[in-house]
C-alpha cells in the first residue's frame, strides 16, 4: 500500500422522503489499495458512493482527502483534487476514435505541445492494449474494449483515487479477468480504487478489502476472506451458499 492522503467518508447521512437510506456511514481508501462498496438494492450503497462521486450532496458527515474537506465541491472541483469517477453508463466520445477520445482531454492539460499529447495519447493505446482500435471510433468498441478506453482516458488529469460504478456491468464474462488485470494495474501504480457493482465475486475478487452496506448503515468490512466468512453478511446478502473464488 502507498503512502500519501486517504480518501475518507466520515458520518455520512441522507434523508429522501422522509426516509433515512444512510444513517453514518463511514468507510475510507488509501493510495494503493482496492476497495469494495457492497450491499443489497435498497441498502444505501449506490447512495453512500453518489456523495463520494459529488453526484449527492450528504444531509451530514463530510468527504475528505487527507485534510481536505471535498463536501461540498461539485464533480469537477473534486477531480481537480485528484478524485476521478468513470460511470456505469459508457462514458467515451462515440463519434470520436479512441486516440482522439485521448487528445480531446489532453488538449485540456497545460503545457503540452501537440507532439507531447500524441506520444502520450501512443502510450496510453500501448499500455492499455489499445493499439489495434486506436482509429476506431468509440461506438464501434467492444464492452471490454470500451472499458480500457476509458480507464486510460480517466488517468490523464493523473488522479490519486478513481472511483468505480459497476465496472462489470456489460463487460463479457471472458473480459472480466482482463478488466481485473487493469484494475490491478493501477493499484500498482499506486492509486486508490473504490468499485461498487453488483457483481460481488468479481468484485471481492479485486477488492483488498469491503465494506457492506445495510439498512442505511455499515454492516461489515474486511478482506474479501472476512466478508466470506461473515455470519451476519451471510444472511443479510451473500447467502449461505456463497463461496469466494480463488484470485
Amino acid at each position: 500500500m502507498s503512502g500519501g492522503a486517504k480518501l475518507f467518508a466520515e458520518g455520512l447521512q441522507k434523508t429522501f422522503h422522509r426516509r433515512q437510506v444512510v444513517q453514518g456511514v463511514s468507510f475510507n481508501v488509501s493510495p494503493g489499495e482496492v476497495v469494495g462498496l457492497l450491499g443489497p438494492n435498497g441498502a444505501g450503497k449506490t447512495t453512500s458512493f453518489n456523495m463520494v462521486v459529488g453526484l449527492v450532496t450528504p444531509d451530514a458527515g463530510r468527504v475528505r482527502v487527507g485534510d481536505e474537506d471535498l463536501t461540498h465541491l461539485p464533480m469537477h472541483r473534486r477531480a481537480r483534487r485528484g478524485v476521478g469517477y468513470l460511470p456505469q453508463e459508457a462514458s467515451v466520445f462515440r463519434k470520436l476514435t479512441v486516440r482522439q477520445n485521448f487528445l480531446a482531454v489532453l488538449e485540456l492539460q497545460k503545457g503540452l505541445t501537440s507532439q507531447d499529447r500524441q506520444k502520450r495519447a501512443d502510450t496510453l493505446l500501448e499500455e492499455f492494449g489499445l493499439s489495434h482500435v486506436g482509429e476506431s471510433w468509440g461506438e464501434t468498441l467492444s464492452g471490454g474494449e470500451r472499458r480500457r478506453a476509458e480507464i486510460a482516458r480517466s488517468l490523464i488529469p493523473a488522479p490519486r483515487f478513481i472511483l468505480f460504478d459497476e465496472p462489470f456491468a456489460g463487460v463479457d464474462p471472458i473480459n472480466v479477468g482482463d478488466l481485473q488485470r487493469q484494475i490491478h494495474l493501477l493499484r500498482e501504480r499506486g492509486l486508490g480504487i473504490l468499485i461498487t457493482d453488483h457483481n460481488v465475486q468479481d468484485t471481492l475478487g479485486i477488492c483488498d478489502r469491503a465494506y457492506i452496506i445495510a439498512q442505511g448503515q455499515i454492516l461489515e468490512e474486511g478482506t474479501p476472506a472476512q466478508i466470506a466468512g461473515s455470519a451476519r453478511a451471510r444472511a443479510v446478502y451473500l447467502g449461505d451458499r456463497f463461496r469466494l473464488q480463488a484470485p
